[in-house]
């Protein structure tokens, strides 16, 4: 009889009919109720949008290059860690100049690397991924190991039932469930390591997303600023010149009535 074929969630990697799985983003019943789709978000917080309308549109902030520098040049969370950490340091993933030294404290959380604001979320993003992803690794491969020993003790006991117990396979047998773990510990290693890899590669793609996006909306800012300027000077322009019309038009019939009065 035809098995029906099954599909993997894109969360959580477990097969399910395709009927099962959500439209679009191919997700299980169990992944749609623990990660929710948002469809409209604020992208500006309260206390920022209470910023705009107290000092205007941020600029980009010198050290860590996001716009939120409502007053000065600096942005309220690098000035606050600079008066408290002392002057900005490159940053070992991003390799800008916007981490700030917090000694033993900060750099506990992020396994003693010196990273800023962005990539220390980014690392720790990475972190609760690998765990999550390790929890799932080892839950099935627990089931795995659990369904190889009952099959290997079912074939054990109807081989014990044919043939007489001996020592030597037994000693032979311990060997081969340490290459087994030893084997399947080396796979876990290798693809967590992989995982992390992957992880840290997208979130530095997604960071430099994010740059590239806050330097498009600088770029047009500015070109909407150059752009206004130019419509004054061409309507300053304008005004001039019909000005200068007026007055000439005004200083030649002044003349040509001073040239009747000497006729007369």
């Amino acid at each position: 009889m035809a098995t029906s074929a099954l599909y993997a969630c894109t969360k959580c990697n477990q097969r399910y009919p395709f009927e099962e799985l959500s439209q679009g983003q191919q997700l299980c019943k169990e992944c749609r109720i623990a990660h929710p789709i948002v469809n409209k978000t604020n992208t500006i917080c309260k206390k920022c949008a209470q910023n705009v309308k107290q000092f205007g549109t941020p600029k980009p902030c010198q050290y860590c290059n996001i716009i939120a520098a409502f007053i000065g040049t600096k942005c309220q969370r690098c000035t606050n860690s600079e008066k408290k950490y002392g002057p900005p340091q490159t940053c070992e993933q991003c390799k800008q100049q916007c981490a700030f030294d917090r000694k033993e404290e900060g750099r506990r959380k992020v396994d003693g690397k010196l990273l800023c604001w962005l990539c220390t979320l980014s690392y720790r993003r990475v972190l609760q991924k690998t765990k999550e992803q390790r929890k799932g690794f080892s839950s099935s491969n627990s089931s795995s190991l659990n369904e190889k020993d009952h099959h290997s003790r079912s074939h054990k006991s109807s081989s014990i039932q044919k043939e007489t117990p001996k020592k030597k396979p037994k000693l032979e047998t311990k060997p081969s469930n340490g290459d087994s773990s030893s084997i399947t510990q080396s796979m876990d290693s290798g693809g967590t390591d992989n995982f992390i890899l992957i992880s840290q590669l997208k979130e530095e793609v997604m960071s430099l997303k994010r740059l590239l996006q806050q330097r498009d909306q600088t770029i047009l800012e500015k070109d909407r600023k150059l752009t206004e300027l130019k419509a004054d000077f061409q309507y300053q322009e304008s005004n001039m010149r019909v000005k200068m019309n007026q007055m000439e038009k005004a200083h030649k019939e002044a003349m040509e009535h001073q040239q009747v009065g000497n006729y007369i």
